[in-house]
């Protein structure tokens, strides 16, 4: 990575769906003064700005307009506390990466959201979660920078509002900032969250922070294609959130429903269940498809174009609705 400003930069390899496409003006900036620099020239420029981070959550267009800016804020370090450790950590590092070190350092808090794709300035975005566990759980602090002006800025966790798979970067503060850093709140005191799937029986009793992090490992690779073998963004869509009277309607029907209560009383329902209750699981049409093991993936078998992408999801969540009566939603964001 380097700070040069670079035009028709191809992001091909970019995103893990592995969609075509092309940057106008790319930047990869390794230090936030140089991230600041850019800001201020795409505003002389008039650019439209737009941030990536590892592209795993992310559908691109076949060409990016303006500057894109994918922040390579790549170190990372530890803060002593007398009751907690907090870990800084830059925008550009590997999140996978980051939890396994941090596990196998002995530190509490993160190791069940182990082979969750993608760079650290994405999570806050998307609030990442897995077995039981949400980035808001462990977070201390989100540093940015405000792209009008750029000011830099410190959000706590309370002034993000966090939700499910939801944050204010997705909604007042959506294309107007940049992650620059994340402040996790981890512990040594050992803390095993084993409540979700079958965890417990993968680890025994007692386990460490990383072998709680590699049974997740082994489970999503159970469970998840390979975004380097077959494109995909992860989960597609996000469990759906519907009302106890919803929930037990369609659980008179089909009692073998999955469903979880929120703590606001309504109830998170299984979206890859409902797809594959609708016969999908595996079904491909032209270049994308439901993977065959696990249903709430759609997978890119190359070749195909985000409008052709957002086509077949609709297509899917559309099946959904008929069946059930419930709307999925899109969990990847789109680009530009």
């Amino acid at each position: 990575m380097s700070d040069e400003l670079v035009t028709d930069h191809d992001l091909s390899r970019a995103n893990t769906l592995g969609l075509p496409c092309i940057a106008e003006r790319f930047a990869a900036p390794t230090s936030v003064p140089a991230l600041r620099e850019r800001l201020h020239y795409a505003a002389r420029q008039g650019l439209p700005v737009t941030v990536l981070g590892g592209g795993s959550n992310l559908i691109l267009p076949e060409r990016l307009p303006g500057l894109v800016l994918q922040p390579a804020l790549d170190d990372w370090w530890l803060e002593e506390r007398s009751d907690r450790v907090l870990v800084h950590a830059g925008a550009g590092v590997n999140w996978h990466a980051l939890v396994m070190a941090l596990a196998a350092g002995g530190l509490w808090g993160i190791e069940n959201l182990a082979l969750i794709p993608g760079h650290c300035g994405a999570a806050p975005i998307q609030n990442i979660g897995a077995y039981g566990v949400e980035l808001c759980d462990v977070l201390e602090a989100v540093h940015l920078i405000h792209m009008d002006d750029a000011r830099e800025r410190e959000l706590t966790p309370g002034e993000c509002g966090f939700g499910y798979r939801d944050s204010i970067f997705k909604h007042e503060l959506a294309g107007r900032v940049v992650i620059t850093r994340l402040v996790l709140r981890l512990s040594r005191t050992p803390r095993p969250r084993l409540e979700y799937g079958d965890l417990a029986n993968r680890v025994g009793v007692a386990p460490t922070a990383l072998q709680v992090a590699e049974a997740v490992c082994q489970v999503r690779h159970e469970k998840l294609p390979d975004p380097a073998q077959l494109g995909n963004a992860g989960s597609f869509f996000k469990n759906p959130l519907v009302s106890r009277e919803v929930a037990d309607r369609l659980l008179s029907d089909y009692p073998e429903l999955p469903y979880f209560t929120q703590p606001d009383g309504r109830i998170k329902l299984a979206a890859g269940w409902l797809i594959e209750r609708c016969g999908l699981k595996g079904w491909r049409r032209g270049h994308f498809g439901v993977h065959d093991r696990q249903a709430l993936v759609l997978v890119h078998f190359g070749g195909g174009s985000a409008s052709e992408l957002l086509e077949f999801a609709a297509a899917v969540a559309g099946q959904v609705a008929e069946r059930f009566g419930v709307e999925l939603e899109r969990e990847p964001r789109l680009a530009g």
